[in-house]
Parts: C-alpha cells; sequence; structure tokens
C-alpha cells in the first residue's frame, strides 16, 4: 500500500489535522530543548504556505489528569516565535469552544490544541473520541515519527474519519533512513547496540541477525552476554533471567556468520558515579561494575565501522550521562560520524542524546526522533501510525 507524500495533496482552501511530536522537555514551564519542535516546522510552514489552515495537536507527558505543568502553553508560545503570527492555544483537542476556534481558524494560519493525553481516550483508541477529533478537518497529516508505533487516536484512529492523508516531511525523512537498513542496505553491514537491557533488544538482534554482517554490544546490556560466555563481570548489570537467551543469541549468530563483537576492557567503578574508584580493567573485580567501553574496545568498534558500508546504532554503550562514563559512547560516535561513504543511522532515544550539542553529530546520516517507534520498525513490527497513513 502506498503512502502520500504532503506534497501529494492540496492545502488550499482546507483545515489540515497536523499530528506533531511536541513532547518536549520542561522546567519550570520553560522549554529545555526545543529539537522536536523544530522537527516539524518544515511540514506547518508547508501547510500554511499551500493556502491551508494547521491544526496542530500533540501529547506531553504521561498526565494522569489534567494539570497545568503539562499543558501545552509554552509550546505555543515557541510556535508563535517560530512562525511569525500568534499561535493560539484551544482550551482542549475537542469540545464546543474548540469547534468555534478551528472554524474560525484563518487560511495560512496555524492553531494548537490542548494536550491530546488529558482525555484517556486517546491512549484507548476510542472511536467516538477520534471522530470528534476528526471533526472539521479535511486533511490529516501526520508528522510524528517517535509515536508511530502506538495505536492512539491521534496517530491511528482519526485516519478513518478523514479520507485525504499524508506523510509529513519528517515522518518521510524517518522511513526513508529505515528502509534504507531494512531494504537491500549497502554491505558491509554493523549494527552497534547498548543500553541497558538485552530485553528491550530481542526482537531487533533477531531481525538484524538476517541483515548484518556484524553486531558490536556495549553498554550495560553487554555485561549479559559475558555472562554467557562465563566471563566474570562482577557487580555490572546483569539480567539473570536472560542468560540463556543471550547464549542462543550468539549460537545463533555463530551459525548464520554474523559477528558479535562483546568488551574486551571496561571503564569500572564501585558504584555508578565518579569518583577514585574509577578504573580501565580488563577483566572486573568482585566488586567492581562496569560502566563504559575501554579504549580497546573503542579500537575494536571503530575498526569494525571503517569498513562498513552501513551502520545503524541504537543505545549508547555506556553510562553517558555521567562524562567519567561517556568516553566510548562519545569516541565511536564521533569516529562514525566522520567517516565517508557510510549510511549512518543514529537509532533516536538515549543514543540520540548521548551524541546531541556535539559538532560532529550534523555529519550522520540521520538521527531518528523515535526510540520506541525504530526500535519497533527495525524488529520488523508494523507501526499503526504508518500503517494509518496508507491509501
Amino acid at each position: 500500500m502506498a503512502i502520500r507524500s504532503i506534497k501529494e495533496l492540496a492545502f488550499n482552501g482546507k483545515k489540515a489535522l497536523v499530528r506533531c511530536d511536541f513532547n518536549v522537555p520542561l522546567e519550570a514551564g520553560k522549554i529545555t530543548d526545543p529539537n522536536r519542535i523544530e522537527a516539524s516546522l518544515d511540514t506547518i510552514r508547508y501547510v500554511l504556505a499551500q493556502g491551508g489552515a494547521a491544526v496542530l495537536c500533540s501529547h506531553l507527558g504521561r498526565p494522569r489528569e489534567r494539570t497545568p505543568d503539562l499543558s501545552l502553553k509554552p509550546v505555543a508560545e515557541y510556535l508563535s516565535n517560530a512562525l511569525g503570527h500568534k499561535v493560539n492555544l484551544a482550551p482542549d483537542c475537542i469540545g464546543d469552544i474548540t469547534g468555534r476556534m478551528i472554524a474560525d481558524l484563518a487560511l495560512g494560519r496555524a492553531l494548537l490544541l490542548e494536550n491530546l493525553r488529558f482525555h484517556p481516550e486517546e491512549e484507548a483508541n476510542d472511536r467516538d473520541f477520534a471522530h470528534e477529533l476528526a471533526r472539521g478537518k479535511q486533511i490529516y497529516v501526520n508528522d510524528a515519527f517517535g509515536t508511530a508505533h502506538r495505536a492512539h487516536v491521534s496517530t491511528a484512529g482519526v485516519a478513518r474519519f478523514i479520507a485525504e492523508r499524508a506523510a509529513g516531511f519528517l515522518m518521510l525523512r524517518e522511513l526513508e533512513a529505515l528502509r534504507a537498513l531494512t531494504e537491500n542496505p549497502a554491505h558491509p553491514y554493523v549494527a552497534i547496540l547498548g543500553g541497558a537491557k538485552v530485553s528491550d533488544k530481542i526482537g531487533v538482534i533477531r531481525n538484524l541477525l538476517t541483515k548484518v554482517d556484524a553486531i558490536l554490544i556495549g553498554g550495560a546490556m553487554a555485561y549479559t552476554f559475558l555472562r554467557a560466555q562465563n566471563e566474570t563481570v562482577g557487580k555490572s548489570r546483569v539480567e539473570e533471567d536472560k542468560i540463556d537467551l543471550a547464549h542462543d543469541l550468539l549460537a545463533e549468530a555463530a551459525k548464520r556468520g554474523v559477528a558479535i563483537v562483546l568488551p574486551t576492557d571496561h571503564v569500572v567503578a564501585e558504584a555508578p558515579a565518579p569518583g577514585p574508584t574509577v578504573a580501565i580493567v580488563r577483566h572486573i573485580p568482585a566488586d567492581r561494575m562496569g560502566l563504559d567501553i575501554g579504549p580497546e574496545t573503542v579500537a575494536a568498534f571503530v575498526a569494525r565501522i571503517r569498513d562498513a558500508r552501513t551502520v545503524v546504532w541504537n543505545g549508547p554503550l555506556g553510562l553517558f550521562e555521567t562524562p567519567e562514563f561517556a568516553h566510548g559512547t562519545l569516541a565511536v560516535g564521533e569516529a562514525l560520524a566522520n567517516l565517508d561513504g557510510v549510511m549512518s543511522v543514529i537509532g533516536g532515544g538515549d543514543t540520540a542524546a548521548a551524541v546531541a550539542g556535539h559538532p560532529w553529530a550534523a555529519r550522520f546520516s540521520h538521527i531518528s526522533t523515535g526510540g520506541g517507534a525504530t526500535l519497533e520498525y527495525l524488529e520488523g513490527i508494523e507501526l499503526p501510525g504508518v500503517k494509518a497513513l496508507e491509501v
């Protein structure tokens, strides 16, 4: 089934419901990182420039009840500055007052609906709520890839009530980059996987084993794999109930001829905090835990990616939030970013956060705005927010 691009629809004289991902971090009511808003501005500006009116919607946080702390008011203020005209915030995402504001919305202007998740019906994908959210709009545009793995009203259900639908520019970029990883990728193809839990990556590993030439494993999840090889890992985080699974995955990789590269040296400490006990070792003492990959492992990982033509990376390689344990993640990231002729995709979430702000990060082929959505796509799972756009 085909998914239309936003450029295939005629917006002139029409009102478009545009699902964005404005789930931005806030401190004292101020936006601390506006990247998710910036990522959808091209789509919003296109709708307005084509003579349409943009009714913007998003969730923010996980509210259990309506609360001013999770109002989208700061987003409306940011959008007003970015778009050069006042973007009003509707008092709700449905209802009579909001309906009148939508009816009165001038072409070439945007209106922001209040937090979708103030209504539990949003996450329940309630049909009646979807019908109300669709009311008064002739076009539906989804530009929120980061929520495409959720079968919610604004990502899936509402599309049943709006005949004209399309993917926004951000959604299209995401899908293009991820398809390059799953449909005829250039080889050698290397996956870098990190993060805390093997359990979060089981499906990804199994699916990638049918596609890649090597998987480089770091982060806390590496210690479960090392335990599966009877290595001593001290107090490092291990999923005891996944050791047998890790052993099976290693065996399956060997059977398929896929190289699994695990850390051979480690940055360790007595606890996940900086202090005098931080050291680099090949064998982790009983009273220490591994918190980052060591320089020997960094060199091995970099050697693998230098020969690659496609690289996907999901999950930091250490406790990157603490500078003492960020070196492995940043060294591998910088090396990957500076390679020429490589399709390099960063799989969103903590990995994107780890590389953010570094000047070399702009050199990656693509940094996904997804986290869970990227993982599920790489697992081969159909994403409801993408499926809903099919025509």
